[in-house]
């Protein structure tokens, strides 16, 4: 398993890269890259749970406020 580490606002990310580990998870869901602007949400709000049935995926910050 890769290392990780926790950034200050409690997201994982992966220690070689500082990709967030959320969003990764939701590209390998939708077996796809992510675009810049999307925005991966964790449906039941919790930041370490990042199973991909836990993961939404919204194409920009104002479609995703809008939940």
């Amino acid at each position: 398993m890769a290392d990780y580490y926790y950034d200050r606002r409690g997201y994982r990310r992966f220690s070689d890269s500082g990709t967030l580990v959320h969003r990764w998870f939701a590209e390998k869901k939708l077996g796809r890259h992510l675009g810049n602007k999307e925005v991966v949400h964790h449906i039941d709000r919790n930041r370490h749970n990042n199973s991909s049935d836990n993961l939404w995926a919204f194409r920009n910050r104002k479609a995703h406020n809008r939940v």
